[in-house]
């Protein structure tokens, strides 16, 4: 964290303004969808967001271990954000838009390294990549055209070395490019990472998993399997040989990495099962187990949501 005593306002502003900027982005790239009414009561909680809880006292980390980060939930056109709640779970979750029906996926980054992933990346269905920038009033802006041809993206952290997080994208015939990025919205051109990517059903990543300051990914295989990829800050093989995690995580329909989620310095993951409960892993910056036994954040309910990010 980039303040280990607490988050001022400007933080809160960030994320109210990215989700606003990130409506209007995809209001002006995609068609129009129809609303889904939230409760009025969660309308009215938006309008009064309260504080960000502030990390546990004497807890502090760099921006390249770990960002403080909200939870974001999609469910149907509607935008949800969870707060952490300082004791390695999420407060009441916060209305913000009822906008994101043609959204694919997004995914939250730090990319003026201050601690706070307060930028957004939204893909949505029509092929569009779009950036918003929570720092500012500035607009979103559209990346490019012509996304669709990959069916995962992903943004886990500075892979390659430059000063911004950068960007993963897989191909339907399993390659995996990786695109730098410059922090302002604008990306190098592609870079082949490898193929046989196809292989994995879920692929995350939000920073150092493994204790070396570097960012990482986590992929699940078909089979259940889970396998670390620690990064290597080499953007030309931006991975080590993959480490085997464990077994048994097809009992999981979502694996979404979090950054520090329990304020200890490390990268933590979220993991939803079918019946909709949502649990915690937290980090333990240790490669050959970079995961302590998984603690229960949410007894159901989760599997209300298309997207978690």
């Amino acid at each position: 964290m980039a303040n280990s005593s607490g988050l001022n306002t400007a933080g809160i502003l960030s994320r109210v303004t990215v989700a606003t900027i990130t409506a209007a982005l995809v209001a002006t790239t995609t068609s129009a969808v129809a609303a889904d009414a939230p409760n009025p009561a969660e309308k009215a909680a938006a309008a009064a967001t309260k504080p960000v809880q502030a990390p546990k006292a004497g807890i502090a980390s760099t921006a390249a271990e770990a960002d403080y980060r909200w939870l974001g939930a999609v469910t149907g056109n509607t935008l949800y954000w969870y707060s952490p709640d300082s004791t390695g779970g999420y407060d009441s979750r916060i209305w913000q838009t009822d906008t994101w029906g043609d959204v694919k996926h997004a995914q939250q980054a730090d990319n003026d390294g201050d601690g706070l992933a307060d930028d957004l990346w939204v893909w949505t269905t029509d092929g569009t990549l779009g950036y918003a920038d929570g720092d500012t009033a500035d607009d979103g802006i559209t990346v490019g055209k012509g996304w669709n041809i990959y069916n995962k993206v992903l943004v886990p952290g500075n892979l390659g070395g430059a000063a911004a997080p950068d960007l993963l994208a897989r191909d339907t015939s399993g390659n995996l490019y990786i695109y730098l990025g410059y922090g302002t919205g604008k990306l190098t051109g592609r870079t082949l990472v490898g193929g046989g990517w196809g292989q994995y059903t879920q692929i995350t990543g939000a920073g150092d998993l493994s204790g070396d300051g570097l960012a990482d990914i986590v992929a699940r295989d078909g089979s259940g399997t889970l396998w670390l990829y620690k990064g290597t800050g080499n953007q030309k093989s931006p991975f080590s040989a993959r480490t085997k995690v464990g077994t048994g995580w097809n009992m999981f329909n979502n694996l979404t990495a979090v950054s520090d989620l329990d304020f200890d310095g490390l990268g933590d993951l979220v993991a939803r099962d079918t019946s909709g409960k949502l649990y915690r892993y937290s980090g333990t910056g240790d490669a050959a187990a970079p995961f302590k036994p998984r603690v229960l954040i949410g007894s159901g309910g989760w599997n209300t949501y298309r997207l978690m990010f």
